[in-house]
């Protein structure tokens, strides 16, 4: 007789999905759905999670340790035993942390969300080895500082008001392929008269089911913010209540956009002038003369560009100036991540620290960190890895660096994954993970506001184990004591956040076991009157925590550091702009080997403008090389209108062992980092193409 579990999707998405597992007399999970009873879920899963099955049973799945035998990269390992592997793991990590502890470094990001199974037992161990920090900054660190510096956190709207919204604006996003209970919601308030207008420099999906597509140049964001602003002052679409009780900064800020008429924002972001005024008009009058909501939804796209969090500084203002925080459907959402109270010292547990506050790295400069011989400056060189939830060779900017830091001899690599990456190639041991439907965890959203608590539903396959008893069994082979090091899984999920905390307070354990889930305690319009998370309890547009900092308290605009505006004698060589955003069928690296999905997108290409093309003799379906100083690679051309002329769109993320040429997107991005949060800057490179 087969059963159903209670699982929630741990993959790196804002709608964090509850799912209903089905099990049969084997044991074997046969169907995988939505749960229909969870109001964010509400029954629908995305075309990647429909698999997870497939994914779970993958014929490729790594099922016992493995030690590499022949060169880094080549990808060939023979089967060890667990404690082969442990022994093998704790020697070489002891002898590491007595002379020079901060040569460890661990690499993880979003391969699982869940509290328990990401950093909850890792943290712990490396905090007690005295190793390095990552500062993970690959996605969303620079619209979390921009986001912070205006509102105090990552919040905003209910993503279930959106539905009642009467103007929709999606900025930078593309929720078809990202967030597709938002987009959902965004389409039933269409459907009652809501206009939809997205702002995004490719017609992407949802911008072809928009009312109006906005298609301004990479990286010119936070200058149509501006542009929009300078209207809203010079036209009187102001809501002055709402700004002179819940706001901090407006004189300062008006002072700032008075330089974006629109005619210099025009030329900046490359869109006619009327579209910058009919868009100001429109929202004025929606917010102000019709009273009605007006609500914008933020995706990551636009920060990941040199001023990417000044651009997200300066759209976040936006809802402020009109008052549609007044409005349960009104406002903004990038993140919904700072209404959950986390107990990260709990998790994590810095005390363990032997030495105070380790070195911290960057992982999105991981290129150049492992290739550092290591300094006063920089402190130890690295000597061990330890990846888990990632796959940084081909995730990571400046792709052929990481790479060749990952091929040293000298770097002792531990890689806790599901299938054989580019990065577990190059691993001394790879050990084998559980997936979500073999472990439990507790996870919230950055979409929405439920926590969601999640149960395993079948044994694990083979020898795999789950990340949080790999680490443990690691700490007791090192001979570690420390009681918090052995706890087990659901003493962590229990620690994850502070349960007396006013969003939490009614939240039940026992509820949370039966039912999967339950919604945080926030008002549907909690900014109505203010109550911002800032110092001063208001939106700040002009920040005190950057003006503390010494830096500009007021959003602007900062050109990208690779733009034919900004730098034309690099557009001489490379004049077009490379973006890359996901593709639909994949997350990150996660979904690329699931041969039902690969049907759907067999190769990786590019995009590109008829214009573009002809100048360059390309034809449909033609094999490209994509090419600047730091590297190349190889798609295949679809020649479209989607995208503007100047601009060519690699979707992402493949393997780079799945591509033509063994590489992938990542290999002309720059490291060049962000304004505020250090981030990544993948949409802030100019490339050349040619045929092949």
């Amino acid at each position: 007789m087969s059963t159903v579990v209670r699982v929630a999707c741990p993959h790196d998405c804002p709608d964090t999905c509850a799912m209903l597992v089905t099990v049969n007399e084997v044991g074997r999970a046969i169907k995988v759905e939505g749960d229909p009873n969870h109001p964010a879920t509400d029954g629908v899963l995305c075309t990647k999670v429909t698999r997870y099955t497939e994914r779970t049973y993958h014929k490729d799945r790594l099922l016992y340790p493995m030690r590499r035998m022949g060169n880094k990269g080549e990808g060939k390992f023979v089967r060890i035993t667990w404690d082969e592997a442990l022994d093998e793991i704790a020697s070489r990590l002891t002898t590491i942390a007595q002379r020079a502890p901060e040569a460890i470094v661990p690499y993880s990001y979003g391969g699982t969300m869940g509290y328990v199974q990401s950093e909850g037992m890792a943290a712990r161990l490396f905090n007690k080895l005295g190793g390095s920090r990552l500062d993970r900054t690959i996605c969303a660190s620079a619209g979390a500082a921009g986001m912070r510096t205006t509102y105090g956190a990552g919040v905003g709207m209910d993503m279930d008001q959106y539905s009642h919204s009467r103007l929709i604006v999606i900025w930078g996003s593309n929720p078809i392929t990202t967030s597709v209970h938002f987009w959902l919601r965004a389409q039933a308030a269409q459907r009652n008269g809501a206009i939809l207008i997205a702002i995004d420099p490719h017609r992407s999906l949802a911008a072809q089911k928009c009312n109006q597509h906005i298609a301004v140049l990479p990286g010119t964001d936070a200058a149509l913010a501006l542009g929009l602003i300078h209207i809203f002052v010079r036209d009187g679409w102001l809501d002055h209540d709402y700004i002179d009780n819940y706001t901090v900064g407006f004189e300062q800020l008006a002072e700032r956009a008075a330089s974006y008429t629109p005619e210099r924002v025009a030329g900046i972001c490359g869109i006619p002038v009327a579209t910058i005024e009919d868009l100001a008009s429109l929202l004025g009058k929606t917010a102000l003369v019709d009273k009605s909501p007006v609500a914008f939804r933020l995706g990551y796209g636009l920060q990941r560009v040199r001023g990417g969090g000044n651009a997200v500084r300066a759209v976040a203002c936006l809802p402020s100036l009109l008052g549609a925080w007044r409005h349960p459907a009104g406002g903004l959402l990038m993140s919904s991540s700072g209404f959950f109270p986390v107990n990260r010292d709990a998790l994590d547990r810095p005390d363990l620290c032997p030495n105070g506050t380790p070195r911290t790295i960057n992982m999105s400069t991981i290129g150049d960190a492992l290739l550092h011989p290591g300094d006063a400056a920089f402190g130890a060189k690295i000597e061990a890895m330890i990846v888990y939830n990632s796959n940084p060779v081909a995730v990571a900017p400046d792709s052929s660096k990481v790479a060749q830091g990952f091929a040293r001899d000298d770097l002792f690599t531990v890689v806790l994954e599901h299938f054989q990456t580019d990065t577990a190639d190059y691993a001394d041991i790879v050990l084998p993970a559980t997936t979500q439907l073999e472990h439990g965890d507790i996870h919230k959203s950055y979409g929405h506001r439920y926590i969601l608590l999640s149960n395993p539903a079948i044994q694990p396959l083979g020898e795999c184990k789950p990340n949080a008893e790999i680490f443990r069994l690691i700490a007791a082979r090192m001979g570690l004591t420390d009681a918090c090091l052995q706890e087990d899984d659901m003493t962590i999920a229990k620690q994850a956040f502070h349960w007396d905390h006013a969003h939490t307070r009614d939240i039940a354990w026992e509820t949370l076991q039966t039912q999967g889930w339950q919604k945080l305690a926030v008002a549907d319009a909690p900014f109505a009157k203010g109550g911002f998370p800032t110092p001063s309890g208001r939106c700040e547009f002009a920040s005190s925590e950057l003006a503390a900092l010494g830096l500009d308290p007021l959003p602007d605009y900062l050109p990208p550091y690779e733009s034919p505006q900004s730098n034309p004698a690099l557009a001489a060589r490379f004049p077009l702009m490379l973006i890359s955003p996901p593709d639909r069928h994949f997350l990150n690296t996660s979904f690329v080997n699931v041969d039902s999905l690969r049907t759907k997108k067999p190769e990786p290409t590019l995009e590109m403008h008829p214009v573009d093309a002809a100048q360059r003799g390309i034809q449909e379906g033609q094999d490209l090389r994509v090419f600047n100083e730091r590297g190349e690679f190889q798609v295949k051309a679809v020649i479209t209108e989607r995208i503007r002329p100047g601009v060519v769109v690699a979707y992402s993320i493949w393997w780079k062992k799945m591509g033509r040429d063994g590489k992938n997107c990542n290999e002309v991005a720059s490291q060049a980092l962000t304004d505020l949060g250090n981030a990544a800057t993948f949409y802030d490179c100019l490339v050349e193409v040619a045929c092949i």
